[in-house]
């Protein structure tokens, strides 16, 4: 089972890619993705997709730094819910070690580790979206977007020791040293950033203590959903996301929720539902919006609902609707 990002990780990317000349629509569907999909933060999408849709954007738009641009767009508010507990956190110790325990909530492809030694902190970041493919600008983008946060709690002149990548340097390393200050290296023996461990100790400034409470009830309360049919549409939006992927089980759902796949039929079958009668309902209102648009062809159509072929969808379409997706489309124009 591959892993999943929540959408919010391309936060910025279509003002930026506009900025620098591109189509970020033509980009997104070069890897499978829809425009549409990014205006809802808290979708998942594949992790390999974004990966590829960050390195492509690079090299159309000749931009080696491009991940670092598009964390510059990075807020709290892009880790989703716990972003709200985070702001909350007393020091940047609890705040870094919550984000790291609760990755898989935002990024199921980010593995980050906190280390300390010898009054050195080293936070060593590695992205893993499931396959063997470049992933330069998904690191930098990483890297850049954990440096945000902590210079968020140590104040805008905080710098760490320093910055390092296992990649060769850009030709031009101007952003790099704009993010980052002087202290940026390459060809290093992890990604990450190196600072004092006594940095971590820093109060938050901005936290409340009264409030501390209620975000984290806030944030046990919905990490794993326990109210029926709110646990129903989650899996309902994940079906929505892995279609199109070609790998949407039960078993894929309930690792997206942190759960298993036991789980999820429990939470279904309170609500009276399954997983396949939900998979069924889902995939028949998709292909009724799809099919109704003449902007998508059949056979792109067949792929965004995850059938393996053309003739597999116009099979289960003729089952589902009584007539082909050509009449059905000419009958609904």
């Amino acid at each position: 089972m591959k892993p999943l990002v929540r959408t919010a990780a391309l936060q910025g990317y279509i003002e930026l890619s506009r900025s620098l000349g591109l189509d970020p629509q033509t980009l997104l569907r070069r890897v499978g993705l829809d425009a549409a999909a990014l205006a809802v933060q808290d979708r998942w999408i594949s992790a390999v997709a974004c990966v590829q849709l960050l390195e492509l954007s690079a090299a159309e738009s000749g931009r080696e730094d491009f991940g670092l641009r598009v964390a510059e767009y990075r807020r709290l508010s892009t880790l989703g819910p716990i972003g709200l507990v985070v702001r909350e956190e007393p020091n940047v110790r609890s705040a870094v070690e919550l984000l790291l325990r609760h990755q898989d909530m935002y990024n199921e492809a980010l593995h980050t580790r906190l280390v300390e030694a010898q009054g050195l902190a080293s936070l060593k970041v590695t992205v893993d979206p499931g396959e063997r493919m470049e992933i330069r600008q998904a690191t930098e983008l990483a890297v850049a977007a954990y440096h945000r946060v902590v210079r968020g709690f140590m104040g805008g002149r905080w710098q760490p020791l320093s910055v390092c990548f296992t990649h060769r340097a850009p030709a031009d390393t101007g952003t790099h040293r704009r993010i980052f200050g002087p202290v940026v290296e390459f060809e290093r023996e992890f990604n990450g950033m190196v600072f004092y461990a006594a940095d971590l100790d820093t109060a938050n400034a901005l936290a409340d203590p009264q409030l501390l409470t209620y975000a984290r009830q806030f944030f046990d309360a919905i990490a794993s959903p326990k109210d029926d049919a709110a646990a129903v549409d989650r899996v309902r939006e994940l079906i929505e996301v892995l279609l199109p992927t070609g790998n949407c089980s039960v078993e894929q759902v309930a690792h997206s929720l942190g759960v298993d796949r036991r789980t999820v039929h429990r939470w279904l079958a309170e609500s009276g539902e399954s997983f396949s009668s939900l998979l069924g309902s889902t995939r028949r209102e998709l292909a009724e919006q799809l099919v109704a648009s003449p902007r998508r062809s059949l056979t792109e159509i067949s792929g965004l609902l995850g059938f393996s072929s053309p003739s597999a969808f116009s099979r289960w379409f003729r089952e589902q609707f009584g007539c082909s997706a050509r009449d059905w489309r000419a009958q609904h124009a």
